[in-house]
């Protein structure tokens, strides 16, 4: 069983930056690849960016260049620093996981999640 916990959601103005944690239970943190959703009022839960036991990142286009992936295999936590946010990115923010080292690219790939943490960017 994997428990995953989000904190550093919050609100702020248009072009400024917020930094989300994920911390994870489990011994075998370091082996899973772990990822970011999204999902914004009265629309469907979107991947954002994933990254791999060894550090490989991925991003969806909507954030690429601005989203920043990270992980301390040590403190068993993911980060998601997000630069240059936009009224688009306003949405409940969630860590997500297979299980395992295959990363997910769906909401129908993961089996654990956190419980969200809110992002709200203003205009």
């Amino acid at each position: 069983q994997v428990q995953l916990v989000e904190s550093g959601g919050g609100s702020v103005q248009a072009g400024g930056s917020l930094r989300l944690s994920c911390v994870a239970s489990g011994h075998t943190y370091s082996s899973y690849c772990m990822a970011w959703f999204r999902q914004a009022a009265g629309k469907q839960r979107e991947w954002v960016s994933s990254i791999s036991s060894f550090g490989g990142a991925t991003y969806a286009d909507s954030v690429k260049d601005r989203f920043t992936i990270s992980r301390d295999n040590a403190k068993n936590t993911l980060y998601l620093q997000m630069n240059s946010l936009k009224p688009e990115d306003t949405a409940m923010y969630y860590c997500a996981t297979r299980g395992g080292g295959l990363c997910p690219a769906r909401s129908s790939d993961v089996n654990y999640w956190g419980q969200g943490t809110q992002v709200t960017v203003s205009s």
